[in-house]
């Protein structure tokens, strides 16, 4: 049976390295080294992206997979734990609030806790919503430590994700890749071969002459989409009226002293946002914004004068578009990060979309090298609703706003925004109801977090938050701030933690 398996293994060819490939390739040796091989074509004279260094709690459930230590993979990467992400001067310029990673409160009788915060807050109480986030307040103090594993503490109720440098990840991944058995091949790919009856990619002709024969071939050439795009023609479905910004500059700078705060930053600018990414070595910046609005000179000085540190180097252009392909999986190729669609790293989603549609790409891996139509389906059926679930999302950030100091927020704050998010807007503004998902990328706090924090208050609440008196509920709210003070007081500080003997010395 073993030896029946191993002669029909599906052959895996990989257009492109960087983060997406290797992840890609990592994975299927990881996990279906019975059903597959795996080569990954890519030249060393195509660079990569390789700014995103912000990620999501879900990126350690794949560093778990792969069974990598991770002590081992924060001190090659010269990663530091993140909480959340802050946005600042998103809804109104001098206004901040913390998307965190975690729960807000407790609820009670069934009853979400924004229901009694709410009613509290229209009886006078003036505390932020924000203060009942433990992942806040820690992040507030750069403190740090795991989530207990105790799930009746009060420190068991946030995640956390990882803030790495996105150039050391990717050769990372390659050398995991590479001693479970991956082949890499260097070259650049200059034609592709198609199937005459099927229309299904056959091979691969390199610069070099070598030609390179797949069952399945995986897109991750980036914003190209060398297969899925230029050669199978896949439809691209443009979002730039929703989210203009199409650039991006990227710098980083040395660390500036004061700690090492376990939060990605987010600042509004006049024609987009600027991110802050904290690392052990260095502090990554960049400045994502519409061209439309301003030109790629004035953005780039306008990046340079807000860094806080000393730049290490000048700042970098990338150019991009909103929006997603049709079908990631079309015939006999799966694109996988940038060749399937992109969303600005506002909410650093693009590594969560890729190991998405990894992880949707070995549950439903192709059994002898056919690929059935079900799987295929199945697949695009997943990741669309990923992308236009999150597209949603990052929509709000913008359109949520009271901002009129420029054409840009003039332009995100009245435009029409999709349906299924005007839907969620109005059904939060009325009693505060949030729809309720039970898989997916951003929850009911995620969703709470950019509502109120960007001021979206609702105009009533669920009445069952009217069962308990002012006075019991009111010295609850004040118990349960205790306890997050309390519990915080107790955690080291961030920088300190990443001193700890495990996790690779001094930060």
């Amino acid at each position: 049976m073993t030896g029946q398996a191993s002669e029909h293994r599906t052959r895996v060819v990989i257009v492109g390295g960087g983060t997406a490939g290797w992840m890609t390739a990592a994975a299927l040796v990881r996990r279906l080294p019975h059903a597959c091989t795996v080569r990954l074509v890519e030249s060393t004279e195509i660079g990569i992206v390789g700014v995103g260094e912000a990620t999501l709690p879900h990126l350690r459930a794949f560093i778990e997979m792969l069974g990598i230590d991770e002590a081992e993979f924060m001190r090659t990467t010269q990663a530091t734990y993140k909480l959340g992400i802050e946005f600042r001067d998103f809804g109104r310029i001098g206004e901040r609030y913390l998307h965190p990673f975690g729960s807000f409160g407790t609820p009670l009788n069934g009853v979400p806790f924004h229901h009694y915060w709410l009613r509290m807050r229209a009886a006078g109480r003036q505390d932020s919503f924000f203060d009942y986030s433990i992942a806040n307040v820690m992040a507030a103090t750069k403190r740090f430590a795991p989530p207990s594993v105790d799930t009746g503490s009060i420190l068991s109720s946030y995640a956390y994700a990882y803030q790495f440098d996105a150039t050391l990840f990717a050769p990372y991944l390659r050398d995991y890749a590479l001693a479970r058995g991956a082949v890499r091949t260097e070259g650049k790919v200059v034609a592709v071969e198609r199937d005459a009856a099927s229309g299904d990619v056959a091979a691969l002709a390199l610069e070099s002459g070598e030609r390179i024969e797949g069952d399945l071939f995986v897109d991750c050439s980036g914003f190209r989409a060398l297969l899925i795009g230029e050669s199978l023609h896949s439809d691209w479905e443009d979002w730039s009226r929703w989210l203009p910004c199409d650039r991006a500059v990227a710098m980083p700078c040395a660390s500036p002293t004061g700690g090492i705060e376990p939060l990605t930053r987010a600042t509004a600018m006049g024609a987009g946002w600027r991110w802050r990414i904290p690392l052990r070595h260095r502090v990554g910046n960049g400045y994502v914004y519409s061209s439309a609005h301003i030109g790629d000179d004035e953005a780039a000085a306008a990046l340079t004068a807000a860094v806080e540190g000393e730049p290490l180097a000048d700042p970098r252009l990338l150019r991009f578009r909103a929006g997603r392909r049709t079908r990631s999986w079309h015939g006999n190729v799966v694109a996988i990060g940038l060749a399937s669609g992109f969303l600005e790293p506002l909410e650093s989603t693009s590594l969560y979309l890729a190991q998405g549609a990894i992880e949707q790409l070995v549950a439903l891996f192709p059994i002898g090298g056919r690929v059935a139509d079900a799987d295929r389906d199945e697949f695009n059926e997943v990741v669309d609703w990923e992308y236009d679930r999150i597209r949603d999302f990052l929509i709000l950030h913008y359109h949520a706003t009271s901002r009129t100091d420029s054409a840009f927020w003039d332009h995100v704050r009245t435009m029409a925004v999709p349906d299924s998010l005007q839907e969620k807007i109005e059904l939060f503004q009325v009693a505060g109801r949030l729809v309720r998902y039970t898989r997916g990328l951003f929850l009911e706090p995620s969703w709470l977090a950019v509502f109120l924090g960007q001021g979206i208050v609702p105009a009533s609440w669920d009445q069952r938050a009217e069962a308990v008196g002012e006075g019991p509920l009111s010295a609850a709210l004040d118990r349960l701030r205790g306890r997050i003070a309390e519990a915080v007081d107790r955690l080291p500080d961030h920088a300190g933690f990443l001193r700890g003997p495990a996790w690779g010395g001094a930060a």
